[in-house]
């Protein structure tokens, strides 16, 4: 049994001694990440003090047994799954806050995506660091370019990601340094796929997309927004993207391979495509409509929440949208975008208590640079490729096809 702190509070119930947040991840057999993780998820409460967090030592002990009972189905039957629960050592939400690597994600955000990109993927910050396209990619722009016209830039990433895979000679090595070089090359590329739309004003990732999103120059101050976006949207827990990615890399797909599943998942409006809805949104109320018509003309067409509001893991509002809009309002172009957020979230803080999310923060941002409303899909796409990498790094470590689940049978019995 493990021995309780000093500053263990005790318990309501019999008294027991709280463990503290180091005795609760011994118990269970996890890192503290994961603890974490359970607690933002909410399966286990904690009490926070001056001395750290502590925890009951029964509901702790129920949901050990409750893991034992769960971890080994049997090969036949599938009864009893538990939820599954992913080891990362790379984000972090905690209180309300996401960290990478321990490091605040909203200091990182004031760094060039460029930067904290390398750092993620290899581990090593250099302030000069600089994203190179490598071969492929002139037949990756013929290939985007032979698209339909109906055809999006989401679309025009997507179709590139297999064109640079086949001009890579590496492309199956599973070697960290050849991956996390792919990804830089990777990322380069699905950028500079894209259709010019004006010129850069900087020689960085984040104002090559920029020039083309929009035909609109930016202002230093949108740009470090544009920049900021994509750090904050780099990694974030195991969203239904990083599964299907982590899923592919379980399986020893190539990286190309792991992006293109993460892009799959991404094309959705509850996930990646959900910015473009709250863009609508908002430009309507940003041209003058009234914004309670507005969100039940969303509600209605949506048949569910408003768009660009509520995250289940952040209760008291997500940071991200908290730190991009409070860079919005700073800009001259962004301060009337940011009005029609706040009329909207004035409208629906007393009703839902739902705040703004990094989907509503996108569509702020897009909005402000005159951009089309798939941009915020984009912005999306290219900052999480980087994310979706970092979790096949990681996954690539473990043992091979460890993410197949067991299917439970539910129709008629079989007939001989």
């Amino acid at each position: 049994m493990i021995e309780s702190s000093e500053q263990a509070e005790p318990s309501e119930r019999g008294r027991l001694p709280r463990l503290t947040a180091e005795q609760t991840a011994e118990r269970l057999g996890i890192k503290l990440e994961t603890l974490y993780a359970y607690v933002a998820r909410g399966l286990l409460d904690r009490t926070r003090t001056a001395a750290g967090s502590t925890f009951d030592p029964l509901e702790v002990e129920a949901f050990a047994a409750a893991r034992r009972r769960t971890a080994a189905p049997s090969a036949a039957r599938s009864e009893g799954r538990p939820l599954m629960v992913i080891e990362t050592d790379f984000a972090l939400i905690d209180d309300g806050e996401l960290y990478y690597r321990g490091r605040a994600a909203a200091e990182l955000a004031h760094e060039p995506f460029e930067v904290v990109a390398r750092w993620a993927l290899s581990g090593q910050w250099d302030p000069a660091t600089r994203f190179a396209p490598g071969p492929g990619l002139e037949s990756a722009r013929r290939v985007a370019d032979a698209l339909p016209p109906g055809a999006g830039d989401r679309d025009r990433q997507l179709v590139a990601v297999t064109a640079l895979a086949a001009a890579d000679p590496l492309r199956t090595s599973l070697d960290p340094e050849a991956v996390a070089g792919a990804a830089e090359r990777l990322i380069t590329g699905m950028v500079e796929v894209l259709p010019v739309r004006s010129s850069p004003v900087a020689a960085t990732l984040a104002a090559e997309l920029w020039s083309r999103l929009t035909p609109r120059p930016p202002s230093p101050q949108l740009l470090r927004t544009l920049d900021a976006a994509l750090v904050l949207l780099l990694d974030h827990d195991l969203a239904v993207s990083t599964l299907a990615a982590r899923a592919a890399a379980s399986a020893r797909a190539t990286p190309y391979a792991v992006v293109v599943a993460g892009l799959g998942a991404l094309d959705s409006p509850l996930h990646g495509n959900a910015s473009r809805a709250a863009q609508r949104m908002l430009a309507r109320v940003a041209a003058g409509e009234e914004p309670s018509r507005v969100v039940a003309d969303a509600v209605a067409d949506g048949r569910g929440p408003v768009p660009g509001f509520g995250q289940p893991l952040y209760p008291a509002g997500d940071p991200r949208a908290r730190i991009l809009l409070g860079m919005l309002a700073d800009d001259p172009a962004g301060a009337p975008v940011v009005e029609a957020v706040d009329a909207v979230a004035a409208l629906l803080r007393d009703r839902t208590g739902a705040a703004p999310n990094s989907d509503l923060a996108l569509a702020a941002l897009a909005l402000a640079g005159g951009m089309a409303d798939d941009a915020g899909e984009v912005i999306f796409a290219t900052a999480r490729t980087a994310g979706w990498i970092v979790h096949a790094l990681a996954e690539y470590r473990e043992r091979p096809l460890r993410l197949r689940p067991v299917g439970r049978y539910t129709a008629p019995a079989a007939r001989p």
